[in-house]
């Protein structure tokens, strides 16, 4: 997905948990930038065979098995990502640190019921 698209899916996420504020459009590109280098990155690591160790030969002939370098440049992104979902409040634990009432049931009181019995 281009930047643009990631933008579009996450402002709208941020309106639907109650989340968006216009001060947040930085973090917001931010986030979109990091989750577009990531989609490139996905792509790159499933073309080249999907791996999750290579074999490195280094500078002296000794080949060793290495966890594969796209592999770990794809879990920085992925872990980069989740911290600036979780600042926006688009994960369970986020949400509740921004707005812990959002997470609750509202309870309504004694008199509100009564009230709403009536109409």
């Amino acid at each position: 997905m281009t930047k643009k698209g990631w933008e579009n899916k996450i402002k709208k996420a941020t309106i639907s948990v109650g989340t968006y504020k216009a001060d947040f459009d930085a973090v917001i590109s931010t986030l979109a930038s990091i989750l577009e280098k990531r989609d490139k990155t996905e792509e790159m690591f499933a073309s080249s065979g999907g791996e999750t160790v290579i074999e490195y030969t280094n500078k002296f002939g000794a080949t060793n098995i290495v966890k594969n370098p796209i592999l770990v440049v794809l879990m920085d992104l992925n872990s980069q990502a989740l911290s600036y979902w979780r600042d926006l409040g688009l994960t369970p634990a986020g949400l509740k640190k921004i707005n812990e009432s959002a997470m609750k049931k509202q309870k309504k009181s004694a008199l509100a019921e009564a009230l709403s019995s009536l109409e």
